[in-house]
């Protein structure tokens, strides 16, 4: 057929790749990780995060006003504890007046149309980093899913639109749908980590929250009993399509980029939402990176995020959303 067919003429300007561009992103895509302290006047800079910070809850008001002017519109909240708060099960997680759920209701009042999702996870709040009860060596299932179905109720009491637990427990979703249905939050959704690797990538995120594994004795040194084997990719949709039927109302990948084969399987494979978590190892690749001067911050941070929607992602949870409100658009 050549040189009938030129694919290059939808090519040749800008204004043509753009009217014939397969994927584009808005602010709508987004949602904005968040990370919040005690304190008051509290912008605590993250040192592997650059940019981005742990903020006392009054600051954390007037960050939400500026994503909403920015047309961002949905938050993910993440709680950072004192040590002495925390214990192998995660008592301080259920405080109605715990700093999750003041945290909870500093958005609501600040910005009432504001989506807010919380972080539904026992590792902050563990004196062992981990996302379940130790217990010999071993992190119980099923009575850490009873913990982490009350934490729901308690973040939807507060005001949380959507509750997004993080821990990949087997059978955690039903458990809590079951919860907050007997509990009368009917329209309360749940957004799953419902393919959770255990990644090298979440370190940076780990700093922010001091939620790591403790390394000592008689206590797992990482969370491969529970999160995922990289290498495996049936696996996920079996763990996708489990929580969809216990009742999740959006699935996630987490990490991003190097997983993007499993997003698209999982986009081909179900009728829900797919969301993709954009993690902190991600994040500050890219911005040690540019620091350097060895790569070109926003290109590369616009190739990425477009690659996570073209492979299917209706949701991106990133660190560069207002990077990219700020300087793509």
């Amino acid at each position: 057929m050549y040189p009938l067919i030129r694919n290059r003429r939808l090519r040749a300007s800008e204004s043509i790749r753009r009217l014939v561009r397969e994927t584009t992103l808005t602010p709508d895509d987004f949602l904005v990780p968040l990370f919040v302290t005690e304190g008051k006047g509290v912008k605590k800079e993250i040192p592997s995060m650059p940019n981005y910070y742990n903020l006392s809850l009054d600051l954390l008001e007037k960050e939400v006003k500026e994503l909403w002017k920015m047309g961002l519109c949905s938050v993910l909240l993440f709680a950072k504890v004192e040590d002495e708060l925390k214990d192998n099960k995660g008592t301080e997680a259920l405080n109605p007046d715990g700093l999750m759920q003041r945290a909870i209701k500093t958005v609501k009042n600040a910005c009432p149309q504001m989506l807010v999702m919380t972080d539904v996870a026992m590792d902050p709040f563990s004196s062992y980093g981990h996302d379940g009860i130790v217990a010999e060596g071993q992190i119980l299932n099923d009575e850490s899913a009873e913990i982490l179905a009350e934490m729901s109720v308690s973040h939807a009491k507060a005001g949380a639109d959507f509750v997004a637990p993080s821990d990949m427990m087997d059978g955690r979703i039903l458990t809590i749908r079951e919860a907050l249905e007997d509990e009368g939050f009917t329209n309360t959704g749940i957004m799953a980590y419902s393919a959770k690797y255990a990644s090298a990538f979440y370190g940076p995120f780990r700093d922010a929250l001091d939620s790591a594994p403790v390394d000592i004795a008689n206590v797992p040194k990482d969370k491969k009993t529970y999160q995922m084997d990289y290498a495996n990719r049936y696996e996920a949709i079996k763990e996708t399509q489990m929580d969809i039927d216990e009742g999740a109302d959006i699935v996630m990948v987490k990490p991003g980029l190097c997983y993007l084969d499993i997003v698209r399987e999982i986009r081909n494979d179900v009728d829900v939402p797919v969301a993709v978590y954009q993690v902190s190892g991600e994040y500050a690749m890219v911005k040690a990176a540019a620091e350097k001067g060895w790569l070109d911050h926003d290109a590369v941070m616009l190739e990425q995020l477009t690659a996570i929607k073209r492979a299917g992602a209706d949701i991106i949870a990133s660190y560069f959303a207002k990077d990219f409100v700020r300087n793509i658009l």
